[in-house]
Order: structure tokens, then sequence, then C-alpha cells
């Protein structure tokens, strides 16, 4: 076995299989867009997305297997494209609802949104292309969910309830959902706050999520560990700082206070343990990104005399690859240039988002290697990527330029897209590299899944905008998703020209971010088995410290299982598609429940209570499913 945990090829070289059929090109584009969707909700409410490889193959393997004809490498090209979904939502997600909450669009324009997302994530696709073999073949990063991935269609080869499990666990996933915010009954977060003597401000919560608590059992304990400690460094430690020095907001309970200070102020501690996180990554990459340039350099210019490759080593050639670079750029360029009205600027910034594009793709694509799809930090990327365009924006417009914020948001949501799907086109070229795949195939069907996915991106985010409502919860929108990320991105686009970022928080977050990196080196140094990624600490400090909470909550329910689990320890397929299947139930209801509200207009349509009991019954109901994921945990499906 290879230091990698893979074993080679399990379809080898010299054996041709159907892999894009027009049965799964079909099953592919319909997943896809079922996954978009799911996982818009879900990023907008918890800030988190995680890979939907895994029941993406499940639901592949059960649907062809119905047919007389399908094979391995076939799913496997299936959930290649099911699982682009996903990573498009992430990176629009991400960006775009900035656009809205600063007031620059009123509403997802279909085509602009449709348009900026296609081509961010088939950039993604182009620019991941020429660090497959450097990534996967020679330096054997982990991809940890590529592998996962690889084992669950092994194991659909042989049969087994893998979809049953994951059907029951959507189900529970989606009634809990569908209980405590559709009908109203229990109250979603269970917290408590309390200021003693005007200056000492305690409080903790949890967020009752099924899904987040599955984030939380598959980015597992360590992940989970560090954004708790990043939410107890902002809740326990910033908050009650604040109000030592600045004293507390008039007429507002200890709860609302909090929540106050948090969002104008200390989540931007985050935005500096971000931006140093971001480009710590790139530091850490250079290497292979010099590299990854050389190797394609030289494959472009010994195209027409090297050898006959083997079928598993096959990419889209470099010439189509290039070819396609440039045809993307075109209609970026034409939105930046209508949103813009200015050539020279829409210039510049088109060639800053190419740029930054592959930059950063080559940041999502090793950092997916490394801690995985659901763990890669695609917020820290694209906040880097935002305040360096302003920046740069504000000294070539001036910080007077009134489109000045939503061109450095323009550029970061292609950014953002292009970095998302290059983790995601990584992890599933992984998959194929071990099952036998041919790359240029499932390169092919990424940029089907993007394609599919972006068509349906926009009125998705028009959808929830209506129902739900983005940013600080409010009179207007009780249920206002978070959208932890876009409020960030417009904080720090707005905070550059309008001058009037806190600056002093920032640096602080900073340098919160440097001791973080310094503690992971030394970690490194002494081969400790816990390590301290710099932007899972930042995630946390931005986070509300509910979310926190809860993902770590999750983590301690994954270390629990495998603790007392440990013969199957190595072996946890059943336990992951538990928690996959509560975090795909929660948030397709989250989807359906979008609909009725949006069309009457109201939050409390479904309501069957005018309040609730409070919030016990989730707490009783939150327990059991966390029971029910401790016995999954640790098992193989």
């Amino acid at each position: 076995m290879r230091p990698n945990g893979d074993t080679g090829p399990h379809i080898p070289p010299e054996t041709t299989l159907p892999e894009i059929t027009l049965k799964g090109v079909l099953l592919g584009v319909v997943l896809a867009v079922v996954l978009a969707g799911a996982n818009s909700y879900l990023g907008l409410f918890a800030g988190l997305t995680v890979s939907a490889a895994i029941p993406a193959a499940v639901v592949s393997m059960a649907v062809l297997g119905l047919f007389k004809r399908s094979n391995i490498l076939e799913n496997n090209a299936v959930q290649t494209a099911a699982s682009a979904g996903e990573a498009l939502a992430c990176g629009a997600i991400f960006t775009m609802p900035a656009l809205v909450l600063m007031g620059y669009w009123k509403t997802f324009n279909y085509w602009e949104t449709t348009f900026i997302a296609a081509a961010g994530g088939v950039l993604g696709v182009l620019f991941t292309i020429p660090l497959r073999r450097t990534l996967i073949v020679e330096q054997k990063l982990a991809f940890p969910e590529g592998l996962a991935t690889a084992e669950v269609l092994k194991t659909g080869e042989r049969g087994g309830g893998s979809v049953r499990q994951l059907a029951l666990a959507s189900i529970a996933g989606g009634l809990f959902k569908l209980s405590g915010s559709g009908f109203n009954l229990w109250k979603e977060t269970a917290a408590a706050a309390a200021l003693a003597g005007g200056k000492v401000f305690v409080y903790f919560g949890v967020n009752l999520s099924p899904a987040l608590l599955s984030v939380g059992y598959i980015v597992g304990m360590n992940i989970a560990v560090l954004i708790f400690i990043g939410g107890a460094i902002s809740w326990w430690i910033g908050i009650p700082l604040y109000i030592a020095i600045d004293g507390i907001p008039a007429d507002e309970t200890a709860y609302e206070m909090g929540h106050q200070i948090w969002s104008t102020k200390i989540r931007f501690l985050g935005v500096g343990a971000m931006v140093v996180g971001g480009l710590w990554a790139l530091v850490s990459l250079r290497q292979s990104i010099m590299s990854a340039f050389s190797d394609s350099w030289k494959a472009f210019r010994n195209s027409g005399s090297t050898p006959v490759k083997l079928r598993t080593e096959k990419d889209t050639p470099l010439q189509w690859v290039l070819l396609g670079i440039a045809i993307m750029v075109v209609p970026v360029f034409i939105i930046y240039l209508k949103e813009i009205h200015s050539v020279s600027l829409t210039a510049f910034m088109s060639v800053l988002m190419v740029f930054a594009g592959f930059l950063f793709s080559a940041v999502g694509g090793y950092m997916a290697g490394l801690v995985g799809s659901s763990n890669n930090p695609i917020s820290g990327v694209t906040v880097a990527t935002v305040l360096c365009s302003a920046l740069l924006l504000a000294a070539l417009a001036g910080t007077g330029a009134a489109a000045g914020p939503a061109s450095a948001v323009l550029i970061g949501a292609v950014v953002a897209c292009a970095a998302a799907i290059a983790g995601d086109n990584m992890q599933d070229l992984k998959a194929g590299y071990v099952l036998g795949s041919t790359p240029w195939k499932l390169q092919l069907m990424q940029i089907t899944g993007v394609i599919a996915s972006a068509l349906v991106i926009g009125p998705v985010l028009n959808l929830l905008n209506a129902a739900y409502g983005f940013g600080p919860r409010s009179a207007l929108h009780p249920q206002s998703l978070p959208a932890p990320q876009a409020t960030l991105m417009q904080s720090v686009a707005e905070g550059v020209f309008g001058g009037n970022l806190p600056w002093d928080i920032i640096t602080t977050g900073a340098a919160i971010g440097f001791l973080c990196i310094l503690a992971d080196l030394v970690l490194k140094k002494i081969n400790s088995s816990f390590r301290a990624p710099v932007l899972a600490v930042a995630v946390g400090l931005y986070l509300p410290f509910e979310l926190d909470v809860v993902i770590m909550l999750g983590g301690l329910v994954a270390l629990l299982s495998r603790w007392l689990k440990k013969p199957d320890a190595e072996n946890d397929s059943s336990g992951i598609l538990a928690a996959s299947g509560f975090i795909t139930g929660e948030a397709i209801m989250g989807i359906i429940l979008a609909v009725p509200v949006a069309l009457a207009g109201k939050s409390s349509v479904l309501h069957l209570l005018r309040e609730p009991v409070g919030a016990w019954p989730g707490v009783v109901l939150f327990g059991l499913i966390g029971v029910w994921l401790w016995s999954r945990g640790g098992t193989k499906a």
C-alpha cells in the first residue's frame, strides 16, 4: 500500500469500460442541480459546506444499479458531475449575496449570476488540469474525500445497505428541520447570555441542527476543536474585552448586545486571520505552483513528440485548456464592463481575476489534498482576493469610486467559484486515480456538472433571499440566513473604500493567525497528530458561537465512536453516510420550506404554534440524533 492509502488503479489501464453514457450524464446533471440548491441553503445558514461526493456516489449506485449495464467508472463519472453542484454553490454563496447586501444588486440577475458562476467553475477545472499529475501522482497527497468516495464505490460493487442508511438519515434530518423551522414547534437555538456588573459578559449557545452536528462529525475532532477555539476567543475573550474598554450599548438584552458587538466589530478578528491564512497557503504552495508551471510548459512544448500515454494518464490537452481559459474570460469581461462602465478598469479586473484565479485554484487543489474539500479554506482565499482587489482598485480609481466595492466582490466571485471547483475537481481526480478512470473524461463531466449547477444558482439565491433574507436577523427577517462569508466580503470591500475598517481588530486577528501558524509549525516539527491550520481557527472566529459549539459536539461524537469501536475505527463509511444523510435531508428541507415562505411573503406561513414551547423538545430529539450518529460511527456501511 502506498503511503497515502491507495493501492493503485482498481480497473487496469488496459481495460476499457463505458464511463460517459447518456444515462450517466442525465443523472449527474440532476444530482448536480439538487446538490447545488441544498448546499446553497446550508452554506448561507452555517457558513460551511461539506463534500457531496459520497452521497452522490451512493445515489448513483442505487439508480444505475437498476440498469442491466453499469460499472464503477460510470458511477464515478456521475458523482464527479454531481459533486460540482455542491462546490459551485460554495463559491457562489460566499460572494454573490454580498452584492445584494450592499444594495448594488436588488435581485440576482439570472444571466449575470449564471455566467459568473459558470465561468468561474469552468476556469477552476481548467486551472487544475496541469496540477493533476503533480499533486496526485507525484506528491501523493491524501485527498480524504476522494479516497473515501473510491472506497464507497468499491463497497457498492460488493453490495450493501448504504442507500437505506442514507435515506433514513435524510428523512430524519428533513423532519427535524420541518418541525423546528417550518412548524415552529421548538426554538432552533438553546442559548443564554448574562451581563454581570455592567462589564462581565458570559454567553453560551447551541444551534440544534443535525446538519451542523454532522459537519463536525465529518471534519473530525481536530478541526472541530480549532473552530471552537476560534469561537471561544471571539465570544469569551473578544466581546468581554470590548465591553470592558468601550462600555455597553444601551437598552439591549445581554443576548442582543453580544450579537451586535460580534456582528459589527469582533467578527473582524476572522478577517485578519483569514487574510493571513490565505497568504500563508500561497507561501506554502510556492514550490508546487512553480512545478506545475514548469511541467505544463514542458508538456505543451513536447506535445507532438511524447509517446502514447496510458488511458489512466490522459488529461485534457493543454492547447484545449488554454483555449478554454481564453473563452471563459470573454463573458466575465462583458459582465465587468456592463457593471463598471470603464474599459481600462474592466481590463485590469479581468487580468487580476485570471491571475488570482490560477493562484487560488492551486491553493484550493492543494488544500483539498491536505485537509479535504469539506475543510477547504475557500472563504480565506476569497477574502484575501476581495481585500487585495479592493486595495488595488482604490489605489487606481480612488476611494470615492461608486462601484469600487462591487468591483472587488465581482472579482472575488469568479475566483471563489474557481477555487471551490478546483478542490472538488482534484478530489474527483483522486478517486479516479484510485479506481482507474480516464482523467479527461472526468474533467469533461466536472465541466458538465458546473454548467448544470450554474443554471440554477440564480433562482435558488432569489428564492432563499425572498423567503428568509440574508445577513443579521431583524424584525423584517426573523429567520434570516446569516451568510457569514458574504457579509464578510461586503464588510471588507465597503470598509476599504469607506475607510472605516476596524484595522485594530483586523490586525489583532492577523496576529492570532500568525500565532496559529507558529503553533502548527511546532506541531509539525514534533510530528504531532494534532495540527493547527490557521483557517480552521479563522472560521471559528467569524461564525456565531452557537454554530461553533454544535460543530464541536459533532467532532466529539466522532471521537467517542472511534474510541469505543476500535476494531473498525479505520473504516467509518457507515458513520459518514449517516452524517451525509442528515446534512442532505436538512438542506433539502430548507429549500422546500423556502417555497411557501416566498410565495406567502412571510416566514410564519407554516407555523403551527405562534410561539414555540421552548428549546427542550429539540434538545431531546437532537440528543437522540447524536446517539444515532454515534451508533453508526466506526463501522462499515
